[in-house]
């Protein structure tokens, strides 16, 4: 099975474009809905958030905002998070890969927003950073419910640059050019990794020490 770490930071487009490799008949395993799915009533993150920062979880689900309000307070508590979180995370998306291995699936595409930040581009064949310009990005990202030109700035200030990400990726899929563009684009690198002489690229690791988090 060849494996696809699709990354990016956010508003680049990424979700539409993990749609697309789907279009093509490849697993989707998103970090996201992970996340969310440890946060909810019964998920295995709940009892460790509660320990770590009281008052956040509610009716045996952590609650986003309180969440981010108690990240907010402290400087240190986004590690102690992700010393909880990114575990968790990294066992379930083993167990659904072996799953999906065992089914026979040929092509999966891990869409971790953090992929190189949190090193996860060890474990994959290559790399597809999705990118646009910082234009069309901001003008996305400030038209969500709720975002605020200090929430958009403080979430880039814990992503790599967009212009780094790029440089380590593999492949790139430009979001700003359309969505044909980046239909186009997908089917092509399909193609690519598909190909009997495919060859995979030598990984580029990174070093989440070095990162912003």
């Amino acid at each position: 099975m060849i494996l696809l770490g699709l990354t990016g930071s956010i508003g680049m487009g990424k979700s539409t474009t993990s749609a697309m490799f789907a279009d093509h008949g490849a697993l989707i395993w998103n970090a996201d809905d992970a996340v969310h799915a440890l946060y909810a009533t019964g998920g295995a993150a709940v009892g460790p958030i509660a320990a770590a920062f009281p008052g956040v979880v509610v009716d045996g689900a952590v609650d986003r905002t309180r969440l981010a309000e108690a990240l907010g307070r402290d400087d240190t508590a986004f590690r102690r998070l992700e010393a909880i979180v990114h575990p968790l995370v990294a066992a379930g998306r083993l167990a659904d890969l072996d799953a999906a291995r065992a089914a026979g699936v040929r092509l999966a595409v891990l869409d971790i927003p953090l992929l190189f930040e949190t090193g996860g581009d060890r474990a994959v064949d290559a790399v597809v950073v999705v990118t646009a310009d910082a234009e069309t990005q901001r003008r996305r990202v400030l038209a969500r419910p709720g975002m605020t030109e200090a929430r958009f700035e403080a979430i880039l200030a814990r992503q790599l640059p967009d212009a780094e990400k790029r440089r380590r990726a593999d492949f790139v899929i430009d979001t700003g050019r359309g969505l044909d563009a980046a239909r186009a684009r997908v089917a092509e690198i399909v193609g690519i990794v598909q190909s009997p002489d495919w060859k995979r690229p030598v990984r580029r690791l990174s070093d989440p020490a070095e990162t912003p988090h």
